[in-house]
């Protein structure tokens, strides 16, 4: 480790040690250390797979805006488990650090032509009920190019979209050399843009993207309102469809529901095939903690998991993490853990189940047919009110069974008869209406 880098490191602890507890901190960054600086890219070096996994999930943003604080180059952070070397001491503690077998720095290498990571994989890719659907489409795609065209991928935070899309860049250009693959963010698109428009070499970035196979966007939510970025990527697209070459995407919504988004880029993302990975299940979550503790030689009685999968209803991300805390913990005492052990461990990642869907339901509803909340309690008969109104009385009744005077109560003091009476007009117009069955369809997944 360079001096530069000691001395970087050792501010970003300093700043960190002030925003988290003293256990966290002597837990999570003892034996961290910056191993090179690259590209913009800064390698951070750990102790073990937990520490690394643990600061990917939990502190990797407070890092990278640290790092960034003191470095405005840099954009991005690689962990890797390797040994230190001038590293920082921090205060020592009364038990042992968690071990792990080490692995080779460029094993976490990100592949600088193609950006994909190599750990993205379909063999370590867990699949359950809530992204079966996702899975399929992809499997579709390495057996038949552009038979889904463009791919749309969406869901939170943490549910494995990443995972997925460039587990299909890692597939094909394993399978397929002779195909030329490339995976970038959103923002790195919009940046690269902004660089080529400065330096007068549009051309040059035209004929970069235009050379691809397969190209994957992640976070494409991020165009929004970008009005240079979006027109030329509107080009772009048009370029490898008609081409027949395959484009993916990732976002956090629905390419219907990216407000900001031009309405012809909404039209070619909506024009192949979009699927949502939701949140796990209780079958995926079990699914989920067995094949990831099998995966790292971890064995989890049937109870602990049932009970953890029944506890926590987070994204994989968060699952991942409690598995991680409990092997850690588990190393530290050297011995398995308790189930009441487990429940004060877990204690922190349980959240509280919402009461009511209620103004959940309105908000996304109004939100999806273009009114405000307030228009739906106003007494009024307008169409764009009257319809949304009605459907938020039928998917109240209908998804979440609250009884037909709450939801006149709750709608502006409306008698059960009047909720009754919308509910029953929605279950009419269904059997004749494919564009409300869309539409319920997909206020469905946004409420899901």
């Amino acid at each position: 480790m360079t001096e530069e880098n000691k001395k970087l490191w050792q501010s970003v602890l300093s700043e960190i040690e002030l925003s988290i507890s003293k256990a966290n901190f002597n837990m999570w960054f003892k034996d961290t250390f910056i191993n090179k600086q690259e590209e913009g890219t800064v390698f951070v070096g750990v102790p073990n797979v937990f520490v690394k996994d643990w600061l990917i999930n939990k502190y990797h943003k407070n890092i990278l805006k640290s790092l960034r604080s003191f470095g405005e180059h840099i954009h991005a952070i690689e962990y890797a488990v390797i040994k230190a070397e001038g590293k920082r001491e921090l205060p020592k503690q009364n038990t042992d650090t968690c071990t792990h077998d080490e692995l080779p720095l460029q094993d976490f290498y990100i592949n600088k032509e193609d950006n994909l990571n190599s750990k993205y994989t379909f063999e370590t890719f867990v699949v359950g009920p809530f992204n079966e659907l996702a899975f399929a489409a992809t499997q579709a795609i390495i057996k038949k190019t552009a038979i889904y065209n463009p791919l749309f991928v969406y869901g939170s935070t943490g549910h494995g979209k990443t995972h997925l899309i460039q587990a299909v860049g890692n597939h094909i250009k394993n399978s397929t050399p002779n195909k030329k693959v490339f995976y970038l963010t959103s923002e790195k698109f919009t940046l690269d843009l902004m660089n080529a428009i400065s330096n007068g070499t549009a051309n040059q970035f035209k004929e970069k993207y235009r050379k691809y196979d397969l190209l994957i966007v992640d976070d494409i939510q991020f165009f929004a309102g970008k009005q240079k970025t979006e027109e030329e990527f509107f080009h772009l697209f048009n370029s490898f469809y008609d081409n027949n070459k395959q484009i993916i995407f990732s976002s956090d919504k629905h390419p219907n529901f990216i407000t900001g988004l031009e309405d012809r880029l909404k039209s070619r993302l909506n024009s192949g095939m979009i699927v949502e990975i939701p949140t796990p299940d209780l079958e995926s979550r079990i699914q989920i903690f067995k094949i990831k503790s099998n995966m790292l030689n971890f064995s989890l009685s049937p109870e602990i998991i049932e009970y953890l999968a029944s506890s926590i209803e987070g994204n994989v991300r968060e699952l991942e993490g409690v598995l991680n805390s409990i092997i850690c913990q588990t190393q530290l005492k050297g011995r398995d853990l308790t189930i009441t052990e487990i429940k004060d461990l877990i204690k922190n990642n349980l959240k509280p189940k919402k009461n009511s869907p209620i103004k959940e339901v309105i908000k996304t509803i109004a939100e999806f047919y273009g009114i405000t909340e307030a228009e739906v309690y106003e007494k009024t008969r307008k169409k764009n009110v009257v319809k949304p109104r009605q459907i938020i009385m039928y998917i109240l009744r209908e998804d979440f069974n609250v009884s037909y005077p709450t939801i006149g109560e709750k709608l502006g003091g409306k008698d059960h008869t009047t909720v009754m009476h919308s509910c029953e007009k929605i279950k009419e117009d269904i059997k004749t209406d494919s564009s409300l069955i869309r539409e319920l369809s997909q206020i469905r997944s946004m409420l899901t």
